[in-house]
């Protein structure tokens, strides 16, 4: 997925405020808690010199010992717990931007997925969420607890002695210059590294998506160079990131060692010239030492920052797609047994589906009353399919509008809108689950009877009892345990169990055997006395009874008539129905 960063993009720190929200009072409870944990580690230099002073003095340290003890003991008990809280709401973080993440996705418009690639998708949703963890306690967590660390740090080597402290600040201005440059490096190294990886997950998702075509191709071989050179691309970006990460990191390590040296260069000649003790430059050393976990911390936190900035941006491109508008009233229950058929009316409706292609519909107008059923007949791109995506609201058109009711579409609530349109497309999709959770997809709260009705109607009963579990048999990923009619049965079946006032079927028995498709034609002709209809159909032995027959030929309209009136009246529909030795049907 191709996207433009919006120049006014919130930036990351704020998006993770959105996320952290939730969570701030756990989140501030872990960076007390850590913070408690710096103290206690704050205070032991200062009792190191205060041993080796009474040392000196040939006084007491059992009391010094005792309480250095009690202070590291304190200092593991806290950081212990206080690295739990800080994780576990990490974790609670990064569960709330899966949700909301997920929940928008649900949601977009069907141009944005065309326009998108799974895989892609996939990665945003569960490897870069996952990086708004560290984001959360290295980054937001070890920014202030490190940050507020290094300045108690800093004012007790104050205490110690200053001339030490700014040798010392010094050494770490060098690095913390160093540090600012290299930080945005990392920032577009981890980027890069993080499209590589979904671009990794598009490779994979489109081989495992067509695995039987791939073999059946013998394409196998090609395939994996395919998928094995989009792994090597994000090796190559990660190590890149990965690269910078620990120039990053080394040069708190390194800045450290200088700053040791210097001190204790120094600090040896302030002791040889009576300015300072020996125990104030053990504390000072000591210090010098315990700098090391506030400023790996401090580090830590830019880079994770930069890490977590890039895999925001990602998410927020994904939240600049287009969505659908959110439901103004909770999800409708199916229409009631006896609900009113619904009324269909295109009027001039011209679409395309990008504008850089061409227009699919030119201008298409019909009406279709309530009850009955209406058929689209004609060559393969006539548009056929476009009116079912049309009606749904999976796009709107370009110019000209559709009518429900009378109503035009985008009056009406988008869920409101579905709940009374029963769909059946054309491959017939069968989710992974069982088959029950298929067929109660789009009624969940259709009873025991009314799905052993559909069943008998839709002729499954022969399945479900040669099924292991019955009902409760997992169908496999996309229905592969199932042949394609009886995907198609099982799709008619859920689309019927929602007793739509409209139920649009997109060749719902093309790949139904003589006996089965008869079968169907008599339910479909049973629910048009009930419901309104609307069949896309290239078989036209399914729909030679239909009430009224729309005849398209490249994005028009050519004729609406009975099948007798058409073969008459029509060459278009008279040429197809000569093909399948119909001319002759009365």
């Amino acid at each position: 997925m191709t996207t433009v960063e919006s120049p006014g993009a919130p930036p990351a720190w704020r998006v993770l405020l959105s996320y952290v929200r939730p969570h701030r009072w756990a989140l501030a409870g872990g960076a007390l808690l850590a913070l408690a944990t710096g103290a206690t580690g704050l205070a032991l230099p200062l009792l190191a010199q205060r041993l080796i002073e009474n040392l000196s003095a040939d006084r007491p340290v059992g009391g010094a010992l005792a309480v250095m003890t009690v202070l590291m003991l304190a200092n593991a008990v806290l950081g212990g717990f206080g690295a739990y809280v800080l994780h576990r709401t990490a974790e609670s973080v990064v569960l709330t931007a899966r949700r909301a993440l997920t929940s928008y996705l649900l949601r977009l418009r069907i141009t944005a997925v065309d326009r998108s690639e799974p895989g892609d998708l996939l990665s945003r949703v569960t490897s870069d969420t996952t990086l708004l963890r560290g984001m959360t306690t290295n980054s937001l967590i070890g920014l202030a607890t490190g940050g507020l660390t290094l300045i108690g740090t800093l004012v007790m080597m104050a205490i110690v002695d200053l001339v030490l402290l700014g040798v010392t600040v010094a050494v770490i201005g060098v690095m913390a210059v160093v540090i600012g440059i290299i930080a945005p490096r990392i920032n577009r190294a981890s980027k890069r590294a993080q499209e590589a990886v979904g671009a990794m997950g598009t490779a994979v998702e489109r081989v495992l998506g067509s695995l039987r075509t791939v073999k059946a191709s013998g394409a196998e071989t090609r395939e994996e160079t395919v998928v094995h050179e989009a792994a090597q691309d994000a090796w190559r970006q990660s190590i890149r990131a990965a690269k910078w990460q620990a120039i990053a990191g080394n040069l708190s390590g390194v800045a450290l060692q200088a700053a040791f040296i210097t001190v204790l260069g120094v600090g040896g000649a302030r002791v040889a010239t009576g300015s300072i003790e020996v125990g104030a430059l053990v504390a000072f050393l000591l210090y010098v030492f315990y700098l090391m976990s506030p400023i790996s911390e401090v580090v830590g936190a830019i880079t994770g920052y930069q890490v977590g900035a890039a895999a925001i941006t990602r998410i927020q491109e994904v939240r600049d797609l287009p969505s659908e508008p959110p439901a103004t009233t909770a999800p409708p229950r199916p229409a009631a047994p006896r609900a009113a058929p619904a009324a269909v009316a295109f009027h001039e409706v011209r679409f395309r589906y990008t504008d850089e292609l061409p227009e699919v519909h030119h201008g298409v107008s019909f009406e279709v009353p309530p009850r009955g059923m209406t058929a689209f007949v004609g060559p393969s791109g006539a548009g056929k399919t476009t009116v079912f995506s049309l009606v749904e609201r999976f796009y709107d058109p370009t110019e000209g509008h559709i009518t429900l009711d009378g109503r035009k579409l985008e009056d009406w609530d988008l869920a409101e809108l579905r709940a009374t349109i029963g769909y059946v497309e054309q491959d017939a999709p069968v989710l992974s689950g069982s088959l029950r959770d298929n067929l109660l997809l789009g009624a969940p709260e259709a009873d025991e009877a009314a799905v052993a009705e559909v069943l008998r109607t839709t002729r499954l009963e022969g399945l479900v009892e040669r099924l292991p579990q019955g009902l409760e048999t997992l169908v496999g990923h996309r229905g592969t345990k199932l042949s394609g009619g009886e995907r198609q049965r099982i799709a008619i079946a859920r689309a019927l169990l929602r007793r739509p006032r409209l139920l649009l079927l997109d060749e719902a028995t093309s790949q139904l055997d003589a006996v089965n498709e008869a079968a169907l034609r008599d339910t479909v002709a049973e629910a048009a006395r009930e419901t309104t209809v609307l069949v896309v159909a290239h078989r036209l032995s399914t729909v030679t009874s239909a009430d009224r027959i729309v005849v398209m030929e490249a994005g028009r309209v050519q004729a609406v008539g009975t099948h007798a009136e058409l073969v008459a009246d029509n060459p278009l529909y008279a040429e197809l129905a000569a093909t399948q030795f119909l001319a002759t049907t009365s």
